[in-house]
């Protein structure tokens, strides 16, 4: 018998390894990194698929059901309650390069509370940027839900410890489903559909330069669908009630000066939806409501 082949003891071991609950779903390589990582060496990968042949167990492995993951269901009725945030990519100066942009968005009032453009993504960074918003926004304990897909850096352990430190809710999107994260990734189609958007960023300090102005304008000036044709900033600092009421006695004067130009009455002035949801289920009762 060769001296490299295990003992009846250790195939043994072996084979009651690769068949534990634990490891009964997994192939030989996904076992064998898993007990490295764990500090952990019974034999080679391909000693494994030895001992699985010896013992007529080289078939597909079975594997897991897929998992069922809940949707995230999350409402927002005002500002600062629930912050989606994200992170993407924007192109450097030459082929695979990035600078890579870090928002943060309020749900309700579409106010961008917080951005930045880095050289790389880091979890570091992100608890950084995250802190510093929190504080900009004077964010209490219990106040807040931050949600995000599911990253590295949005589930890394740095980011969850802040949040648990500050008091924050955070939840995350299902894997591979983008409509679980819809604000984010909608503020950043209005930024790379803006007509000045450039195939290029020639240097990071260009690419800043461009953000300060897109997040002053998408804040200030952007009249956003969702509400109610409002500024983002009017509604996250409730100014909002001024404008529409100025829209409506507007629209008012246009009746009262040529009624028969208005065949249905005097015209509304869209309102500010009363709440916003992330997957609002169909069944309201028992919802997770954000910071409840």
């Amino acid at each position: 018998m060769s001296p490299r082949r295990l003992s009846l003891d250790e195939e043994t071991l072996v084979l009651e390894t690769l068949n534990s609950e634990r490891f009964r779903d997994m192939a030989p390589g996904e076992i064998y990194a898993t007990m490295l990582d764990e500090k952990n060496y019974l034999c080679s990968e391909r000693t494994m698929y030895r001992v699985l042949a010896r013992h007529n167990q080289t078939v597909v492995r079975r594997q897991s059901a897929p998992r069922a993951y809940t949707p995230p269901e999350l409402l927002a009725c005002r500002a600062n309650e629930l912050w989606s945030w994200d992170i993407t990519k924007l192109k450097g100066p030459s082929k695979w390069t990035y600078f890579y942009l870090y928002k943060i968005l309020d749900v309700f009032s579409r106010y961008v509370v917080g951005w930045m453009i880095a050289y790389r993504e880091s979890a570091v960074l992100a608890e950084t940027l995250i802190a510093e918003t929190c504080q900009k926004q004077d964010i209490k304990p219990g106040e807040l839900t931050v949600h995000a897909d599911n990253g590295s850096s949005m589930t890394s352990l740095p980011v969850a410890q802040l949040l648990a430190d500050l008091g924050i809710t955070k939840t995350h999107s299902r894997p591979h489903v983008s409509n679980d994260n819809p604000y984010s990734e909608s503020a950043f189609k209005t930024l790379k559909y803006r007509p000045d958007f450039p195939e290029r960023f020639e240097t990071i300090e260009y690419a800043r330069s461009f953000g300060r102005r897109f997040f002053d304008w998408y804040n200030l000036e952007h009249r956003h669908s969702g509400i109610a044709m409002l500024t983002p900033a009017s509604v996250h600092h409730n100014q909002h009630k001024a404008v529409l009421e100025a829209r409506s006695d507007l629209l008012a004067s246009a009746y009262h000066l040529h009624p028969e130009r208005f065949v249905r009455g005097i015209p509304v002035a869209k309102s500010l939806p009363n709440e916003v949801w992330i997957n609002k289920p169909k069944n309201i009762a028992g919802v997770l409501v954000a910071n409840s």
